[in-house]
């Protein structure tokens, strides 16, 4: 399928809707109440830092929505505004924050179920509203979406446009799509759906599997085993991997993606040697700025000295999940909680360690005076971070008390 003329088919057609729709002062007034909060903008302020009785809050110096995550819930917000009557649906999540996605659902905006892994879009009819999320969507979603007649609300991130039109390139030039990614992720499925042969890759250890692959080779179903789920149909690693392409999922851990670009530079000049590496190689800078300045911005607040770290995003979040490893990295205690709602009484909080399932611990918050490092990921507003913050101070009055 020839995705690039798809895509700018779909572009022109009437029923095809990337911007706003002229509600912008009406939805700033909603987003404003539901979203945004004095308290943190007072923390701002004070240089990022909050004293109260025995508590010192260190905010990170970014954190919290980007302008991606902000223009997507706006967009869909203006959506509602703009069709008042229509049915209207989104394909995933618009971002992911609970909060956020219920205030959709209380505006009457559908949820496309999932049933086996599979999205079921017959509920969808013509003339319907169907909004994409800020992840995006699968080149085949909108393919079928566009085929029904439906109005699409297209809310993707520019920065992960950006990715798609890198994945172009390599297409282009007939190589391999490296995705530094998830591979069930909503944004790697999109972004893997406009290459034509691509793999993807979680971290590090499968970057260097594969370059051992490329370099010395080895057992062909071994390989094909490992990456079933995350590779394109008729996948050959004897064949596919002469000419790759680097490409990642926006919200990955920036060093990581740096270094698997790196290390694939190095395996095709070694294979390949120094002068014909551009024939084996492509590499363009597809990391995202909100997500760097937000790992940027932990690694400093990391630096200081912290009884714990708080982090706030949703538990299916791949930014916020990147955050919280960079506490533990530095061995600091750490907490990733989705709402101020974990947040119990009697000293407890309901939170989710790395990899792992929901867990309370007790008596979280040591006693004396402490510092508490707060970071957010890119889709919770600052009125989920003023919550926690508020309920921390309280707890910490309660045990004084």
């Amino acid at each position: 399928m020839d995705t690039k003329a798809f895509k700018r088919s779909l572009q022109q057609s009437d029923n095809y809707h990337r911007k706003g729709f002229g509600h912008e002062a009406e939805v700033a007034s909603v987003m404003q109440t539901a979203y945004q909060s004095s308290l943190i903008q007072q923390i701002r302020s004070n240089n990022y830092r909050l004293e109260r009785g025995a508590v010192t809050i260190r905010l990170a110096e970014a954190f919290g929505f980007c302008w991606g995550v902000e223009r997507a819930v706006a967009i869909a917000y203006e959506t509602r505004q703009h069709f008042p009557s229509e049915r209207i649906w989104i394909t995933n999540e618009i971002i992911h924050n609970p909060s956020v996605n219920q205030h959709l659902r209380d505006m009457d905006v559908g949820f496309i179920a999932v049933e086996n892994g599979q999205k079921d879009f017959s509920v969808v009819g013509g003339g319907d509203v169907v909004i994409l999320p800020a992840f995006g969507a699968s080149v085949q979603e909108m393919q079928l979406l566009n085929d029904k007649g439906c109005k699409i609300v297209d809310t993707t991130c520019p920065w992960v446009s950006k990715v798609w039109n890198t994945v172009e390139k390599h297409k282009k030039k007939d190589y391999t799509s490296i995705i530094h990614g998830q591979y069930k992720h909503e944004e790697t499925v999109a972004t893997s759906s406009f290459a034509n042969k691509y793999l993807i890759v979680l971290n590090l250890q499968e970057a260097e599997y594969v370059s051992n692959y490329i370099l010395h080779g080895g057992d062909r179903a071994e390989f094909l085993a490992k990456f079933s789920k995350a590779c394109s149909a008729g996948f050959d690693p004897d064949v596919d991997l002469e000419s790759v392409g680097i490409a990642n999922q926006t919200t990955m851990l920036k060093t990581e993606t740096e270094n698997i670009g790196k290390l694939f530079e190095k395996t095709m000049m070694r294979k390949f040697g120094p002068s014909n590496l551009n024939e084996h190689f492509l590499s363009f800078n597809t990391i995202c700025d909100a997500t760097q300045e937000r790992q940027d911005a932990m690694l400093s607040l990391v630096e200081e000295k912290l009884d714990l770290m708080l982090v706030i995003g949703g538990f299916n979040s791949s930014n916020t999940t990147h955050l919280q490893e960079i506490a533990i990295d530095k061995t600091l205690p750490s907490y990733h909680i989705d709402s101020a709602d974990r947040i119990l009484p009697g000293n407890r909080i309901e939170h989710k360690p790395l990899g792992g399932d929901l867990i309370v611990t007790h008596n979280w918050l040591p006693d004396g005076n402490i510092v508490v490092g707060v970071t957010s990921g890119a889709s919770t507003p600052d009125k989920v971070v003023e919550d926690a913050i508020d309920r921390i101070l309280a707890l910490k009055a309660a045990v004084i008390a």
